[in-house]
């Protein structure tokens, strides 16, 4: 696992964007090259990065394949906070070549939730699999909506939200839990896992133990996000607010092994 630490979000953005980009510019097969992608607050600054290069001329999305990690549940694609909404008004509806046919997105109102999951992983398969996954995770671990004891070799379906997912997330609801589904589609910790590399972005202090257990803690489904100790290219990007919970030693570590690639 490599641990890249940045100063603050901003500048851990601008890296995770660099790496993306870099990784799809470098892309020469014929085949497309897919990338798995998240909701949230969190990777707003990295979308926002991939969007002026594009602009620019830096970097296309024209042989790119995208797959969103996970879909409320009851939430038609017009709601303004459906992940499909959130999506396009934060990053699709920018992109100067991005073909909507390239775009996979959960559909929360599939009349067979399951048969809808199942239809995903197939698409997944069908690409050959996810070349990069950018993921964020919540305050408890939570990877996609993977919540707490989701096990670790689960697939894309249907996911119950807990209380205190459902009070985070309220936040984009008015503040009123009632508010935010039950329910969602979600990829599994073994979805994720498939992909070639996994690129996690974690910032900010409410999410310093989270960190520390995703690094530092024993591989539990407890913690979801552990899975990721098991994964050959996981990579984590997080900011010097997220690493309070950290051991001063590994701190020290990661900051060495990686001090080139600070910015």
């Amino acid at each position: 696992m490599r641990v890249v630490i940045q100063d603050d979000y901003d500048k851990m953005s601008i890296w995770a964007a660099n790496y993306i980009a870099d990784k799809i510019n470098a892309h020469k097969e014929d085949k497309a090259f897919v990338l798995g992608l998240p909701t949230g607050s969190s990777p707003i600054g990295v979308y926002r990065e991939l969007i002026r290069k594009n602009k620019a001329g830096e970097l296309s999305f024209a042989n790119v394949v995208t797959f969103n990690m996970d879909e409320y549940v009851g939430l038609a694609k017009d709601h303004d906070q459906s992940y499909w909404y959130f999506m396009h008004d934060n990053f699709f509806d920018h992109l100067v070549d991005m073909k909507p046919e390239n775009i996979n997105i959960l559909n929360g109102l599939a009349e067979d939730p399951e048969a809808e999951c199942a239809k995903y992983e197939e698409k997944i398969v069908s690409y050959g699999g996810i070349d990069l996954f950018m993921g964020g995770i919540g305050v408890d671990g939570h990877l996609a909506f993977n919540e707490p004891f989701t096990p670790l070799t689960s697939r894309t379906g249907l996911r119950d939200l807990t209380t205190d997912t459902r009070i985070v997330n309220s936040r984009f609801f008015l503040g009123d839990m009632e508010t935010v589904p039950k329910k969602a589609l979600s990829v599994g910790i073994g979805t994720v896992m498939d992909s070639k590399e996994v690129l996690i972005l974690i910032s900010g202090h409410n999410k310093a133990r989270a960190l520390a257990a995703t690094v530092e803690g024993g591989v539990s489904q407890k913690w979801t996000c552990s899975a990721l100790q098991m994964h050959n290219g996981a990579i984590i990007a997080c900011d010097e607010k997220a690493c309070g919970e950290l051991t001063v030693d590994t701190y020290k570590y990661f900051l060495d092994v990686e001090k080139k690639e600070r910015i």
